[in-house]
Formats: structure tokens, sequence, C-alpha cells
């Protein structure tokens, strides 16, 4: 399997500096990142670690859910899946992920209602993102400082 790459070039400080995030892998785009906006309510044409995990999870979840469906003999017609990333002060310092919402609505045939919640308890637990965000054993860094 593939190894997927971002990239993110930061200037100045946390609250006067700001950054740009780039979908390196598949080239689709750059993104403009800054901390002041990552911690005010609009987000003013930015985005933030927040907003890519969610994108992550959400899109990364339907494709497992839609392989739980298949797997349980439905057929998935149509999956609208949303996550939702809070982002909280954290009791020891600085900041976390104290809360991930998922909230998905789905058509598919050749499975009833208890089948569709069973696939979806499945995909949550399932989904390599889900797992990630569960808890990391190995975290891999590679720091180069230049002056």
């Amino acid at each position: 399997m593939p190894t997927r790459t971002a990239r993110t070039a930061w200037t100045g400080g946390l609250q006067d500096g700001s950054g740009q995030v780039e979908l390196v892998s598949s080239g689709v785009g750059k993104y403009d990142v800054s901390f002041p906006k990552r911690a005010a309510d609009n987000a003013d044409g930015t985005t933030s670690p927040e907003e890519l995990i969610a994108a992550a999870h959400s899109s990364c979840y339907s494709m497992a859910l839609s392989g739980q469906i298949a797997a349980a003999g439905g057929n998935p017609e149509s999956l609208d899946v949303t996550a939702d990333v809070t982002l909280s002060p954290d009791p020891a310092g600085g900041f976390r992920i104290s809360k991930i919402k998922l909230t998905v609505v789905g058509r598919a045939s050749g499975i009833d209602a208890d089948g569709f919640a069973t696939a979806a308890a499945a995909a949550k637990a399932g989904c390599p993102i889900s797992k990630a965000l569960a808890g990391v054993d190995d975290i891999e860094l590679d720091a180069t400082f230049e002056s």
C-alpha cells in the first residue's frame, strides 16, 4: 500500500505566524492555515488540522461503511457522512481533540435498518482513521533544523 504525503510550510510564531499545507501526493491543492483562525468560530477561508482530520475521517468511514454493507450482503447506494472534530483546551496544558462525531445518512438495498446499524458500528471500529485516532503506538519524527 502507498504512503501519502502532505507538507506544511510555516513562518512566524504561533499567534502571528501562518502557513500553507500542501497535499503533495495528490497535488490537488495548497491551503492556508493559521492558529488564530484555527481557534476562531469563523475559519475565514483557512483550513485547520481538525478540518483535515474531519475530511480524512469522513472519507475513510464512507469507504469502510460501503465495504461493511457489501460484506453483509447489501448494496450501498448512497452515503452522506459528516465528521465533526472538536478542538478543546487540554487540562494537562495546550489543546486536544476532545470529541469526534460521525453522522451518516445512507441508502442501501438488500439490508435492513438493523443490518445497516451493525455495518455502521463495524465501520466505525474498522476504519483505519478511526483506529489511528483511538491511539497511535508509534509516531515517527524526522526533524531538520535550518537557520
